[in-house]
């Protein structure tokens, strides 16, 4: 199949898409990272879109980080 694209919730507020690109590409190839920003502060609002280069590869960050705590955050 083709790529698939992972909503994530309860990021921390400090995320930023970088921090993210590094974490899912333990997963896979990671296509795109459009993490959501408040539009007057420009801070994380908490989620975020991602992008894997195949529905495998999505499948794997699904198991690897679904409950993972990072920066203090269980990713759901």
């Amino acid at each position: 199949m083709g790529a698939q694209v992972i909503r994530w919730e309860s990021l921390s507020f400090n995320t930023t898409e970088t921090d993210l690109q590094d974490l899912f590409a333990q997963a896979g190839a990671v296509q795109d990272v459009m993490l959501m920003q408040d539009k007057f502060t420009g801070k994380s609002r908490g989620f975020a879109f991602v992008t894997m280069a195949t529905e495998q590869e999505a499948q794997n960050a699904i198991t690897q980080f679904n409950g993972k705590t990072v920066e203090g955050r269980a990713l759901r």
